[in-house]
């Protein structure tokens, strides 16, 4: 509904006593139904983004690949001590999510682009660095790459929003579904299927139908759950950061 499942399922799963680097490869492989399904929703628009996806999927592949390799090569002990400043860094995206995607309709608007140029327009280095900059995040923490991805190509990437979002989709698919693939060759005895199992049903219902019922509900209170859970979340790697 809003795009930060990860800041909802992350926290629920700490909470009940996963380990956070457990819970993030779990949450991670059960994503990735979801962005099969959420890929299948925006298959026109992404068929009219085609050139820019081609040049932009390697750059995530490589970015996720390389975050996965880092949080399985890195001690836990790394993970409790930046996991609070991603939480942070996303809650922060989530708040502030509507004010970006106004922007950038506005400015889309007065730019006046049509879906038919969008896809011939050269793509600056910078924008290729800060996608795979996101693929590493994505790879490592998996929590609000997409809105990430959004605020880049509000900046660089002249598209509609639509078209934005299609490439956000699969982008975020992209690192998704490398990382479990490394999960599951390299760190098979840390992944819990069940919790794989009902992340995966409900981001595979949540592509399809969330847009809808989201539609119904307050775009407030959803985000203020969100904050809530990522707060719980940010407390409880605090807390047990301190102990340590």
């Amino acid at each position: 509904m809003v795009g930060s499942g990860s800041l909802v399922t992350f926290p629920v799963l700490v909470a009940l006593g996963y380990a956070p680097v457990n819970a993030v490869i779990s949450n991670a492989m059960g994503l990735v139904a979801g962005g099969f399904s959420g890929a299948w929703g925006y298959r026109r628009e992404a068929a009219s983004m085609r050139r820019t996806l081609w040049r932009l999927i390697p750059v995530s592949l490589v970015g996720g690949l390389l975050g996965a390799y880092l949080l399985l090569h890195l001690p836990d002990s790394v993970f409790g001590v930046v996991a609070p400043i991603l939480i942070v860094v996303a809650l922060l995206l989530v708040i502030f999510q509507p004010r970006l995607a106004a922007w950038v309709k506005k400015r889309n608007a007065t730019e006046h682009i049509t879906p038919d140029q969008a896809d011939h327009q050269p793509i600056a280095p910078s924008l290729y660095a800060l996608v795979f900059l996101i693929g590493v995040y994505g790879g490592y923490f998996t929590a609000a790459q997409g809105i990430l991805l959004m605020a880049v190509f509000g900046i660089f990437l002249h598209s509609t929003l639509q078209q934005s979002n299609a490439v956000k989709v699969i982008l975020t698919l992209v690192v998704n579904l490398v990382a479990a693939v490394s999960y599951l060759l390299f760190a098979f005895n840390r992944i819990n299927w069940l919790v794989v199992l009902l992340i995966a049903v409900g981001s595979l219902v949540g592509g399809f139908a969330g847009a809808h019922i989201g539609r119904r509900l307050s775009p407030f209170w959803l985000r203020a759950v969100i904050v809530v859970l990522g707060l719980v979340a940010l407390a409880n790697l605090v807390a047990k950061l301190v102990a340590a």
